[in-house]
């Protein structure tokens, strides 16, 4: 799979997770692994219907900051906002035969900057 056809997959993926539309955002992956537990991707909608009723009764939107990679492995760094909460978020994910067959993602709180570097700081809405 070329990289042009991943990064087009990676769009669709994420424009579909802040849809809700979650049988588009899985279509991505070849199985799914939450924590040491492995669901494979037909069983995927299945395994996380408790989880659907959850996100969709929470206003989440999702914003794309950026998505760089080539080859087998992708980034995208994006902002996850729950109930007007911002959470900053790193997804890693790791291709085979077109496919996400791995996935790691990162989520960190905003925080106030220390008061060595406050003086460099600009408030982002």
């Amino acid at each position: 799979m070329e990289d042009h056809d991943i990064r087009a997959a990676l769009d669709r993926h994420w424009a579909a997770s802040d849809a809700n539309d979650f049988e588009a955002e899985h279509q991505i992956y070849r199985e799914m692994r939450c924590s040491s537990t492995r669901n494979r991707a037909s069983a995927f909608a299945a395994a996380e219907d408790s989880v659907i009723s959850g996100r969709a009764a929470e206003p989440e939107t999702l914003h794309s900051a950026a998505i760089t990679g080539a080859g087998d492995l992708w980034v995208t760094e994006f902002v996850l906002t729950y109930d007007g909460r911002p959470s900053y978020t790193v997804s890693i994910m790791e291709f085979l035969d077109g496919k996400v067959a791995r996935e790691t993602q990162y989520f960190g709180d905003p925080f106030e900057p220390g008061p060595s570097r406050a003086q460099w700081v600009e408030r982002m809405p």
